[in-house]
């Protein structure tokens, strides 16, 4: 584990490999280590970094709200200094808005998206802006993770009960339950939605999806990809964390991407 100073606290991360980098950005509550099995399928000619939000797994408790936007910023800060040439973003659920924010707010840093399962792009339901206004509030936050992730999780591998049961320890600290509300709280704020600048997005860019996602359904990874200019759309059969459930099928596509994207890559390395 490697942590770097930022300006919302110190974050905790791990880095793989040498060369091009691509990072990866988890979900609320979820920690780094949900990408391990799918890093495990990169070629080592990839420098791979895997990012704690702030309050989560081993990073600080975050000095300012970890919301989508500030989430974004900090991201950006990791970026200009861990990878100042530029990444490949690959981010689930609000770590792919995050992704995405970046990809049309500072083209030049980002070569290529792999965007999974993620926030901004799914219809403002009232049932839906009832649950995150809910999910605001740390002690609600609490109560329900356990029953949630195991809804939104579909757990079928051990490494879907690995990511399951350190989301809910990440809600059982003080410092994460208060991030994970800020989280949700930031997906009721009309900035959330990307729909109308998802044009601007100019990197190469795969959508990847569970099929049975039952908090962002399939029809929001159809907008995305209707919206974002020459994505690629994959679906694969698990719930909100398809890099869990099949990193085999995800890596598939990941490498691809990589090689297609980041500048001084050899596929023959």
């Amino acid at each position: 584990m490697l942590t770097i100073a930022t300006s919302a606290g110190e974050i905790a991360y791990d880095a793989r490999g040498s060369g091009p980098t691509v990072v990866f950005l988890p979900s609320g509550a979820h920690h780094r280590g949900d990408y391990d099995e799918l890093r495990d399928l990169l070629p080592d000619r990839f420098r791979s970094l895997s990012v704690d939000w702030p309050g989560h797994g081993d990073s600080a408790a975050g000095s300012r709200r970890a919301d989508e936007l500030g989430l974004t910023d900090l991201v950006e800060e990791i970026l200009d200094r861990l990878a100042p040439d530029g990444a490949v973003l690959v981010g689930n659920s609000i770590g792919g808005n995050v992704a995405a924010r970046i990809a049309i707010r500072r083209p030049a840093l980002v070569h290529g998206v792999m965007f999974i399962d993620g926030g901004g792009f799914e219809a403002s339901r009232l049932l839906s802006r009832v649950f995150c206004a809910l999910m605001s509030r740390p002690w609600f936050v609490r109560s329900i993770y356990p029953g949630f992730s195991r809804w939104y999780m579909r757990s079928r591998t051990s490494a879907d009960k690995r990511a399951r049961a350190d989301a809910i320890a990440t809600t059982r600290t003080a410092a994460g339950r208060k991030a994970v509300a800020e989280m949700w709280h930031s997906f009721l704020r009309p900035e959330h939605d990307l729909r109308g600048q998802a044009g601007q997005i100019t990197a190469p860019t795969v959508v990847v999806w569970g099929r049975h996602d039952p908090v962002l359904p399939l029809t929001a990874a159809e907008t995305a990809h209707g919206l974002i200019p020459e994505s690629r759309l994959v679906v694969i059969d698990s719930g909100h964390s398809p890099h869990t459930t099949n990193p085999e099928a995800v890596a598939a596509h990941l490498v691809p991407l990589l090689d297609a994207a980041l500048p001084g890559a050899d596929a023959k390395a």
